[in-house]
């Protein structure tokens, strides 16, 4: 509460892109983020696990490895890691009430997003952490973690229509911004791109003279094992444990593996070992994450943008079930339509309830969106709340129940149901 009671004064500036206030916070704070090497990863989806498995590896190398990630599921702490473990509570306030501190009076008043990121790097600076791996926040080029002007590597995942209100109508706009965490000669990993976002990029990597690495996605060799082919050596492969769920992850981490690579040629010591049990213990909650409600098998995941929804519905499609039982939430701010095309199929049943405390697009509207969509779904209703909804899922017993459409309505899943848990102990 007391971390909320700091962070609520700057929630009313809302999104506000540029680096002009983060550069003046940091500068009172004695710029922290140039005692850091970073790993900065920017993407439409993918960039989340890049970062889990790259911290991951990072710190099984032995490597003192700060994460910055955003958003959170269930903690404000859990978005600032060091050894995969969020910072504490305590040191989160005492950094916030440092970063407060900093803010010049007649500065214009840093946002939200932007006292966070401060306070991050202030973290890893004083923690003396040997690299940080950086998620982007919104886009890139102006995103308050574009602050760094050599990068180790740099990482853009994947880029599809998203945040379109701020980074740009089309494809090509978004990719420019998301180009805009590039630097003059810095390498850079790069994930399969659509057309009109590959043309961008690549002008760009050839405009700033980044070596530029495009590593294949990874090929599953067993159950829960894929093989990398190397971007350095083409005769060397990497085998590993696969943590993470979802065909998606063959590609994403790839993604990582060559960035482990490129900082390998830079004199990082990462050993086969580390990454092998990098991979293994990779974590990154909410993301196609199996767990149990009531004694009943529940999925969750995100899908929070038609890329995302796909990739969920492709997963969903693997595992040989006649139908689903989707319970969901939707910010007012996505393209409801694309995501409802990429998850819905006929006999489908679709349960809608609110995002609580967040700008949720309205269940009944939703309802009709998606009946437009799927005519042949054999249920669609709103409900009040996520947990009535789930209710419902659940008394139609033969589908498999997912829940989805928002990260913020997985985590107060997370949330609700770890308190229920620490007061049914209590």
């Amino acid at each position: 509460m007391a971390i909320d009671s700091l962070l609520k004064p700057f929630q009313r500036f809302g999104v506000n892109l540029g680096l002009e206030r983060i550069q003046k916070l940091l500068a009172n704070l004695g710029n922290p983020h140039h005692q850091v090497p970073i790993v900065h990863v920017a993407g439409s989806n993918g960039k989340g696990s890049v970062c889990a498995y790259l911290s991951s590896v990072l710190t099984q190398a032995g490597y003192r490895t700060g994460r910055y990630t955003s958003p959170h599921l269930v903690d404000w702490t859990e978005r600032i890691c060091l050894n995969q473990e969020p910072i504490s509570p305590e040191d989160f306030y005492q950094l916030l009430l440092q970063v407060q501190a900093a803010i010049a009076p007649i500065d214009e008043p840093p946002t939200q997003f932007e006292i966070i990121t401060a306070a991050a790097w202030l973290y890893f600076a004083q923690q003396q952490v040997d690299i940080a791996v950086i998620e982007v926040g919104l886009g890139g080029r102006l995103d308050a973690t574009n602050v760094c002007d050599r990068p180790a590597v740099t990482i853009i995942t994947s880029i599809s229509r998203e945040h379109w209100q701020n980074l740009g109508p089309t494809i090509a706009d978004i990719a420019r911004e998301k180009a805009g965490i590039l630097k003059p000669g810095c390498p850079a990993v790069v994930g399969p791109l659509l057309p009109d976002a590959e043309k961008v990029v690549r002008s760009r990597l050839v405009e700033l003279q980044c070596p530029a690495f495009r590593p294949a996605s990874a090929r599953q060799i067993a159950t829960g094992w894929a093989e990398y082919k190397s971007i350095i050596n083409p005769n060397r492969t990497i085998k590993y444990p696969l943590s993470l769920q979802g065909q998606i992850q063959l590609t994403n981490s790839a993604l990582a593996l060559a960035a482990v690579e490129i900082l390998q040629t830079k004199g990082w010591q990462i050993p086969p070992a580390a990454i092998t049990n990098g991979m293994a213990k990779t974590k990154w909650p909410g993301r196609m994450q199996w767990t149990r409600w009531k004694n009943h098998k529940l999925l969750l995941d995100g899908a929070h943008n038609s890329a995302a929804a796909k990739v969920l519905r492709d997963y969903v499609n693997t595992l040989d079930i006649p139908a689903v039982s989707w319970v969901m939430g939707i910010l007012s701010t996505k393209d409801h339509s694309d995501i409802f095309k990429a998850l819905l199929r006929a006999n489908d049943r679709l349960y809608l309830v609110p995002v609580p405390d967040r700008s949720s697009a309205c269940p009944e509207e939703l309802a009709v969106i998606a009946k437009q969509i799927c005519p042949d779904l054999s249920f669609c209703s709103p409900y009040p709340d996520l947990f009535s909804g789930l209710e419902a899922a659940f008394s139609f017993t033969e589908n498999l129940v997912v829940l989805c459409g928002s990260l913020y309505l997985v985590g107060h899943f997370l949330e609700s149901t770890r308190i229920n848990q620490i007061e049914s102990l209590a």
